[in-house]
């Protein structure tokens, strides 16, 4: 029989097992339903083959997993998946649970502060903010360089170049963010894991840069970042601390963190 001629029951049961093979990734079934905003024994339904979505609910579990339509037709690994690396099928066992499954509570969207030592003044520290957001099922995050940092680099200091995005992988203990200026020119691995505090709002780790090695530079620091929350006037006033600090005029919570006058190991 010819797919232009499938009956529905064939199609549903072809879209049950692609979403059987999607769901394998995730340890819990009613997390995940929940996450797609789907009510639990329909999901179920779904994954038998016995129902099928509407259209916008199948829209919205494309989204997520980051796959098209065709999901009704092909089975999932058969799917041309170029364009996502590391959904692809080289890699969909391996990246792929990290990149689809970082919860809020993980690492939650919003506005961060963060803080580490420069990499091209050890005697100074970089104050920044970043943005956290999610679409489609992953956890995107995008700032901008200092225009200081930028300046002593002897590179353009407007905002298209300052700016920087990447994205968040689950780890173990924590969560690990790959992060790039545009059209890849430099790009940073950064490792972070929550710590205690009053508001449970921090994570330290550390942020490496993609450079040679050299006798006078750092390429490997610790950094922090604190979760600022829904406030806007909290987001508004961090803006307008970003930039250079000496080790004084940091937050007494980030040099407690950093440990300045340890090195890093």
């Amino acid at each position: 029989m010819s797919k232009s001629t499938r009956s529905p029951a064939e199609l549903r049961n072809m879209f049950g097992a692609n979403l059987r093979t999607l769901s394998r990734s995730y340890p819990s079934i009613s997390e995940l339903a929940r996450r797609l905003g789907i009510n639990r024994t329909q999901f179920n339904r779904y994954l038998s083959g016995e129902s099928f979505p509407r259209p916008d609910v199948l829209d919205r579990i494309c989204a997520f997993f980051d796959v098209d339509a065709r999901i009704l037709l092909d089975p999932v690994d058969a799917l041309d998946t170029s364009g996502s690396i590391l959904n692809g099928p080289v890699l969909s066992q391996f990246t792929g649970p990290g990149v689809r499954d970082v919860s809020e509570e993980v690492f939650p969207s919003g506005f961060f502060r963060f803080s580490r030592r420069s990499f091209i003044n050890e005697a100074q520290f970089i104050v920044g903010l970043v943005h956290v957001f999610r679409h489609a099922g992953h956890v995107y995050v995008r700032g901008y360089e200092a225009r200081e940092a930028m300046r002593q680099q002897g590179l353009p200091i407007d905002a298209r170049a300052r700016e920087f995005r990447g994205y968040a992988i689950r780890q173990e203990d924590g969560v690990a963010l790959m992060i790039s200026r545009r059209k890849a020119m430099t790009s940073s691995f950064n490792y972070l894991a929550r710590v205690a505090s009053f508001e449970n709002n921090y994570w330290v780790g550390y942020v490496t840069r993609t450079v040679r090695e050299s006798t006078t530079g750092t390429r490997v620091t610790r950094m922090v970042y604190e979760h600022l929350g829904g406030s806007w006037s909290d987001v508004l006033d961090a803006a307008r601390q970003t930039g250079f600090k000496t080790e004084d005029e940091l937050l007494p919570f980030h040099r407690r963190l950093l440990q300045p006058g340890d090195p890093f190991r």
